[in-house]
């Protein structure tokens, strides 16, 4: 057993975002060895990569974090964690992970706003991260990587700098890396595992059954696991039984997968290139000596890297598609057998939670998507996860258990939803979580600012936000759970309505905590109109394209937005909206005069002017009068610029803005100062 890493390392900031991983921990220190060797290597220009590659299940994601705590006090600007891959599959765009390590080692930073693409090196994410890892000794864990897409553009210029990345297939085509390859455990730690996760009498004595069962298991810490817990949910059960029904089931799976065709034979189906002899069949024996399973030769010679940034990664295909896990494989074998022992009740919240946002969940979610109150859902969870089918998250900042459906189950529990839930009660447990989403979210705003408008309806208390800072750490500890829950129902496009409340809930919340980043922001707004387009709401679709066009100004992104204010003009004009028309024309105009074209500038704002003016908006009318005068100015075009200066300081005047009149004077004063001088 490897009692885990000294505690001085707990020191080090960031710890506690890698996954809580398994609390016993056995085998593998040929691979921990491997690993430690491989950071100590440097290279030319960049940080170092370490792989480890393993079939779904084989344990990479705990090792991974297990050799991070162990390393990191050598790292003590902090640990940094992102998943490259959803459960479901889908790839994590570089762009946006560079985003969440940004805010990660700085909750301070400004984070740029996503570009038009989140992939390649120079997507600002993934420029801001790397600059401000400059300098730096930090640790990056990079888990569930698909391609090596998403690895090269987050590679830091520094070499005190350490990525550890986890892939289920070969990470192919960055330079100088030599991957760490998982297969089972060795005899001797496989047996330890069952022995303690079961109980040493009932392996003790039957130690030809627990080899048995291992072999069954192919020797893969989840599948054990796995069978671990069908063996406590029953005492009186034999471990050799164990290994035979294993055995059964898995052989049952084969009979049903072979009418899919190759989809049934080990050797096609969960290919991930060479990782051992789990890569070669469907059960491999479990090692017998220890060396076994630990780092495969050297995918390439080490050396110095180039200098070039673009030549780390050689050519390579388009993104890998995921590895599946072959219907014959002895983790869903092991599944099968501890899933026909739940409850009702518990199927259903193990299903069910498929839906979750990330497949992320605590009380408070699972009980709204399942219909039944959170002490009850904290039981089922917890039950869940003592029987190895979830997986235990960090805890919530006040406390709350948090718990995550593994990768490697998912697509089997979407299968087994879909074939034992009813269409409509799936979309009743999907408006069920937004709506308890957005009554949390209505809360956390009211405790933030009391004064705005009525308190919402109290929840229960076992779900009740206590305080202003409780609110605070809430929806910024699940901001990005709410974003991901808002961005699947929009995705699917039945629930606009639920979905559109969330995200006038997080708008008006997220700024309320101080810690709103532009772009969670963006982010939002994006789905406004997204919605918006797709139900035919163009003044709606102006205002979010407004919002955005004011968020890329503000980042400096003067062409960016520009298009975006020409959109939200097309929009308006649709409706004859002439205030939107107005916002529109102004900000264009502004994106103009940012990039030195005084000529559309002062074009784009007599247009804003003309409409402000017929809508009787004279603090506007003045404020563009002023800005016409700017242009004109920039055009040396003095005369005119006078003109509307005067113009501007007569509405003033008439409106009573005092301090308007004194700052147009002060521009007039100035200019005619220039222009005397011989300007």
């Amino acid at each position: 057993m490897d009692p885990g890493p000294d505690a001085p390392a707990s020191a080090v900031p960031g710890l506690d975002r890698l996954p809580a991983g398994p609390a016993l921990f056995v085998g593998r220190r040929a691979e921990l060895a491997a690993l430690r060797a491989g950071a100590t290597r440097r290279v030319s220009g960049r940080c170092p990569v370490l792989v480890l590659a393993g079939r779904p299940g084989s344990g990479r994601t705990a090792l991974a974090a297990r050799f991070a705590r162990t390393v990191a006090a050598d790292y003590p600007d902090g640990v940094l964690f992102a998943r490259l891959s959803a459960p479901d599959g889908g790839r994590v765009p570089p762009g946006r992970a560079a985003r969440l390590l940004l805010e990660q080692l700085d909750p301070e930073a400004a984070v740029p706003l996503p570009g038009v693409v989140e992939d390649g090196r120079d997507e600002p994410g993934c420029v801001a991260l790397r600059e401000a890892l400059a300098g730096l000794k930090a640790l990056l864990v990079l888990d569930d990587v698909r391609d090596a897409g998403q690895v090269w553009p987050l590679l830091a210029d520094e070499p005190g700098c350490l990525v550890v990345a986890t892939t289920a297939g070969p990470l192919t085509g960055i330079e100088d890396i030599d991957p760490v390859i998982l297969g089972g455990l060795d005899r001797q730690a496989s047996a330890e595992l069952l022995a303690d996760l079961v109980g040493g009498t009932r392996i003790s004595c039957d130690p030809v059954g627990a080899a048995d069962l291992a072999e069954a298991c192919a020797a893969r810490p989840a599948t054990l696991r796995l069978m671990a817990g069908w063996l406590r949910g029953d005492p009186k059960l034999a471990v050799t039984e164990a290994a035979r029904e294993l055995n059964r089931v898995v052989a049952e799976q084969s009979e049903t997968a072979k009418p899919d065709g190759d989809a049934a034979k080990p050797g096609k189906a969960g290919k991930a290139g060479k990782t051992g002899e789990a890569g070669r069949s469907g059960r491999p024996k479990p090692q017998e000596k220890k060396g076994e399973g630990q780092a495969a030769e050297p995918a390439s010679v080490a050396g110095a890297a180039p200098a070039d940034p673009a030549s780390w990664v050689k050519p390579g295909p388009e993104p890998a598609e995921p590895v599946p896990v072959p219907d014959n494989d002895p983790l869903l074998g092991a599944f099968t057998l501890l899933y026909r022992g739940l409850s009702a009740a518990q199927a259903r919240m193990l299903r069910t939670l498929t839906l979750a946002p990330a497949q992320t969940a605590d009380p408070r979610t699972a009980s709204a998507l399942v219909g039944c109150p959170a002490p009850e859902a904290a039981a089922t969870l917890a039950a869940l996860a003592e029987r190895e089918l979830l997986g235990e998250e960090a805890p919530a900042v006040d406390g709350t258990p948090r718990y995550r459906v593994p990768g490697r189950l998912y697509p089997r529990l979407v299968r087994l939803r879909e074939q034992e839930d009813r269409a409509a009660e799936t979309e009743l447990a999907r408006a069920r979580l937004l709506e308890r989403l957005v009554r949390l979210t209505e809360s956390a705003r009211a405790l933030l600012d009391p004064g705005d408008g009525p308190a919402p309806d109290p929840l229960p208390a076992a779900l009740r936000l206590s305080s202003a800072e409780h609110a605070r750490d809430w929806l910024l500890g699940e901001r990005e759970l709410l974003l991901g829950a808002v961005a699947d129902a929009i995705g699917q496009g039945d629930l606009d309505g639920s979905a559109g409340r969330l995200v006038t809930a997080l708008l008006r919340a997220l700024p309320l905590t101080g810690a709103a980043a532009p772009a969670d922001l963006y982010r939002l707004h994006e789905l406004v109109l997204t919605v918006a387009e797709r139900n035919g709401r163009p003044r709606r679709a102006s205002a979010a394209l407004l919002n955005l066009g004011d968020l890329q100004a503000a980042a400096g992104r003067w062409e960016q937005a520009g298009a975006h204010y020409r959109a939200a003009l097309e929009h308006a004009r649709a409706v004859g909206d002439e205030p939107l028309c107005a916002r529109a024309l102004e900000g264009a105009a502004g994106c103009h005069r940012a990039l030195g074209d005084a000529v559309r500038a002062a074009d784009w704002y007599g247009r804003a002017l003309g409409l402000r003016q017929s809508l009787g908006d004279h603090a506007a009318e003045a404020r563009l009068l002023a800005r016409v005068a700017e242009a004109h100015t920039a055009q040396r075009r003095f005369e005119e610029a006078d003109r509307e200066y005067r113009a501007a300081l007569a509405v003033l005047r008439r409106i009573g803005d005092e301090r308007g009149r004194e700052a147009v004077g002060a521009a007039l004063a100035d200019l005619r100062e220039r222009v005397d001088g011989g300007w």
